[in-house]
């Protein structure tokens, strides 16, 4: 039977590649040898941990809001820094890139988001939390400036939910104003990524959420599983909207990465290099497949992906005409 055959041979190449994920070490790199800088995502001390054991070249995503939620109160300097200094800890002299607070939507902290909101995914939340409590990110913007002196790793910052370019030069002047050399936003709403040549202007480095630019392109809440064929990255409009913003970085030669959920799967990371990605970061047990992986295409091959993708009219036909040219280069 051909489709037996053809399940065979698919398990075949898959463990064939698993084993060579496990045989790839050292930093990321595609098979043209095009660096391609991997990063892992971390909430705590522990998260940071298991980045280091993964080989990860630094956090792509420190989640800060794990210490907020965890609290009755908001915590104070003194515990920030105490929090902070043990995820950089196993960083040292890596990239550790810190995203402030990210309170609101599905991560609601009692003591600083509004008790309702009608649309909290499009509510007050991120960086729109200046508008009500703008002295929590003027405390947390210190604690991690002071949390940093000392610590031996290269310090980015960045804020999420920012829709525009007057928003990333307010923030881009706060963190500055405390020292913070490297300052950047993340490109999780349409107006940003659309806007990208305006925002990203204003800062160091931008860096894709894609789980909630997935949300907010396709108009579906990732959280209502009656929607999930809608929440899919491979969604030939989000890719699109990505390759905006990504051609936006290039052209000010700004370095723009992937923090969200779609950079652990392979193709899909080959993908988003192949639309102009330069860092990806992600869960640290996804790190060594991806790494392999990488190191079987070169970066024409990525960019074939990502046209074949952009120019598909579905999800699925994205995913299957890209996995065809990837895995074809492994053949």
């Amino acid at each position: 039977d051909a489709s037996e055959s053809d399940i065979h041979q698919r398990k075949v190449r898959e463990e064939a590649l698993r084993a060579r994920a496990a045989a790839v070490t050292g930093p990321g790199k595609l098979k043209d040898g095009t660096p391609v800088i991997l990063l892992g995502n971390a909430g705590d001390a522990g998260g940071s941990l298991a980045a280091a054991r993964a080989g990860a070249e630094g956090i792509g995503l420190f989640r800060t809001e794990l210490l907020f939620l965890e609290s009755q109160t908001e915590p104070t300097i003194d515990e920030q820094i105490s929090m902070y200094r043990r995820v950089f800890e196993p960083m040292k002299g890596h990239r550790v890139v810190v995203r402030t607070l990210d309170a609101g939507s599905d991560k609601p902290v009692p003591y600083i988001n509004a008790p309702h909101e009608e649309n909290p995914a499009l509510g007050v939340r991120g960086w729109r939390l200046t508008r009500t409590n703008d002295e929590v990110l003027e405390r947390q913007l210190q604690a991690i400036s002071r949390a940093a002196e000392g610590a031996d790793i290269d310090l980015w910052v960045m804020a999420p939910m920012v829709n525009t370019p007057a928003e990333a030069r307010h923030f881009a002047e706060r963190a500055r104003a405390v020292g913070i050399k490297k300052v950047g936003v993340m490109i999780e709403t349409p107006a940003a990524a659309i806007h990208a040549d305006k925002v990203l202007a204003e800062v160091d480095f931008g860096s894709f959420g894609t789980n909630d630019l997935t949300q907010y392109v396709m108009a579906s809440d990732r959280l209502d599983s009656r929607l999930s064929d809608m929440t899919s990255t491979w969604h030939p409009a989000v890719l699109r909207v990505i390759q905006i913003a990504a051609s936006a970085a290039g052209h000010l030669i700004k370095p723009i990465g992937v923090c969200g959920e779609a950079a652990a799967n392979p193709h899909l990371a080959a993908v988003l290099l192949g639309l102009g990605v330069n860092s990806l970061s992600m869960a640290p047990s996804a790190i060594s497949e991806v790494r392999g992986f990488l190191s079987t295409v070169d970066l024409a091959t990525c960019q074939a992906a990502a046209q074949k993708a952009i120019s598909a009219p579905s999800v699925e036909e994205a995913e299957a005409l890209a996995k065809e040219i990837l895995e074809g280069a492994n053949k």
